[in-house]
């Protein structure tokens, strides 16, 4: 569906713009993906590697909407990766983090609608899902104005969507890169917020082919949510280092002991299929009749049981040890233990 498309992606030049880029050029001909962010170092060192006629950069900050509509125009769908993610950082610097999640979306959604683009996913979080942090607030403010964005379309063809997952495998500031600096640096012990403490875990690569299969599923207003496995943080530390005792440090500001991605209050809203849920929208949308449990794969779906909550904590499937090893090592994030070891026989 994306050959011959134009493509932006918002936030291009993270880790999730970088592998959806590539994705992209290995199994598409498109006519143009733009890559926009607000970083020139970034998108220098990018350019290194993707350099194909099709790319575009364009140096931008989604807080400046002139910007975005310049960027967009000629565009047919927009992905929506650009966020400030980091929970303790958005609890001091509040208004920065609303700035760029929540002003910043409206900006994309009003630059989708001034150029008739024709399709526009939203990335968002399982964080989103009855927030305790800004972060997690924002992100859900962010899902509503995206949700409500194909009522703001009316007649428009315009259609946006969200896709919401967990924790990306390696992502920049997750546990998994911290767990590995300190296990290279040669720590005696890893530090554990709360040993009860489980996550959402998704690849890189899933969370990509998840924004693909929207595109293709989507009919505008809804949530898709993954069918995602789950680990406990003290099965993430023995699968990173076997060797080391954990230490309890407690929960930083802003943190849950477990992520929800299907809120039970969203119950009446939520279809399952397969591999995924659909939150359906609350509101209804002028000239839009869209047969949610129906999708474009010709998939079919139905409601989920009364008082349904897709937790991290209550998930049905739980990673084994093994089962996290060998998720990091294919998604590139096992830890040098040789070298961790070296270091800690030299101390």
């Amino acid at each position: 569906m994306f050959n011959g498309k134009s493509i932006l992606v918002t936030g291009g030049t993270g880790s999730f713009g970088q592998r959806f880029a590539r994705t992209i050029l290995e199994h598409y001909e498109p006519a143009r993906l733009v890559i926009f962010s607000r970083d020139e170092l970034k998108q220098f060192e990018m350019q290194q590697v993707f350099d194909g006629p099709c790319m575009r950069y364009f140096i931008g900050d989604v807080r400046d909407r002139e910007r975005l509509v310049q960027a967009t125009k000629g565009v047919d769908y927009v992905v929506h990766a650009a966020a400030l993610k980091q929970v303790p950082a958005a609890e001091y610097n509040p208004m920065e983090c609303i700035k760029t999640n929540i002003y910043g979306a409206d900006n994309v959604i009003h630059a989708a609608l001034a150029n008739n683009v024709e399709k526009v996913i939203a990335l968002s979080t399982d964080k989103a899902a009855n927030p305790v942090n800004l972060y997690g607030a924002t992100k859900l403010a962010s899902d509503k104005l995206f949700v409500a964005a194909n009522n703001v379309a009316g007649s428009q063809s315009t259609r946006f969507a969200v896709v919401r997952y967990g924790n990306v495998v390696g992502s920049r500031g997750s546990v998994v890169p911290y767990f590995a600096q300190l296990i290279g640096q040669g720590a005696k012990e890893l530090p554990i917020t709360d040993p009860t403490m489980t996550r959402f875990w998704i690849s890189l690569d899933e969370g990509i082919q998840c924004v693909v299969k929207s595109f293709r599923r989507m009919q505008g207003g809804e949530i898709f949510v993954p069918k995602l496995p789950s680990s406990r943080i003290t099965d993430l530390a023995k699968a990173m280092a076997p060797h080391l005792p954990q230490t309890v440090i407690g929960i930083r500001p802003g943190e849950k002991l477990h992520e929800v991605m299907c809120p039970r209050d969203d119950c009446h809203l939520t279809v399952e299929f397969t591999d995924h849920f659909v939150i359906r929208p609350a509101i209804r949308f002028f000239g839009l009749q869209s047969d949610y449990a129906h999708n474009a794969l010709d998939e079919i779906g139905s409601p989920v049981p009364q008082g349904f909550e897709y937790s991290s904590g209550s998930n049905p499937v739980f990673l084994s040890v093994e089962e996290i090893r060998s998720l990091l090592t294919k998604s590139g994030c096992y830890p040098d233990r040789r070298h961790a070891d070296r270091r800690g026989k030299r101390a």
